[in-house]
């Protein structure tokens, strides 16, 4: 139940030809309060509900709860989230031993691309591509629940 996770930004599109999976994710906040975010994701042909409590000291390492639920369900919950909707297309790329989830972020985040990997350990040891940016962690201007309220195009 406990999530650690490092998000960088993204250089170039390099990592698309290295991608082994590609789906959409549409997703909204019943509620983005960052102590206790409760989120419903469809993905492709799944749907999700996930509680996500408030990250540490360097925003790395934070609860989450997840659980899968039925698609017509997250349809009918997506109805009644807060205001902004996530809209993008996640690349997973297999990099050594791990897989990076890579972001393009469209509607009202649109030119945002972003990498997130996790983690079994804060200090754990993992290889940076070269399409990799700089790291974004710690800003929550990156996170979802953010961007789903004040998104990229108004930065």
């Amino acid at each position: 139940m406990v999530e650690i996770e490092r998000k960088f930004l993204i250089l170039s599109d390099d990592f698309i030809h290295e991608a082994f999976s590609k789906k959409r994710i549409v997703q909204a906040y019943l509620s983005s309060n960052p102590e206790r975010a409760v989120r419903i994701r469809i993905k492709e042909d799944k749907a999700y509900l996930t509680i996500k409590g408030q990250g540490n000291a360097g925003g790395t390492t934070r609860l989450e709860w997840e659980t899968e639920i039925p698609v017509a369900d997250a349809e009918k919950l997506l109805g009644i989230c807060e205001e902004g909707v996530i809209d993008k297309i996640r690349y997973e790329v297999k990099v050594g031993q791990h897989i990076y989830e890579v972001d393009i972020f469209s509607g009202d985040n649109e030119g945002l691309v972003m990498a997130e990997i996790e983690l079994q350990s804060e200090d754990e040891m993992f290889e940076k591509p070269s399409w990799l940016g700089p790291e974004v962690t710690n800003d929550e201007r990156y996170y979802n629940a953010f961007l789903s309220k004040k998104p990229f195009k108004n930065w």
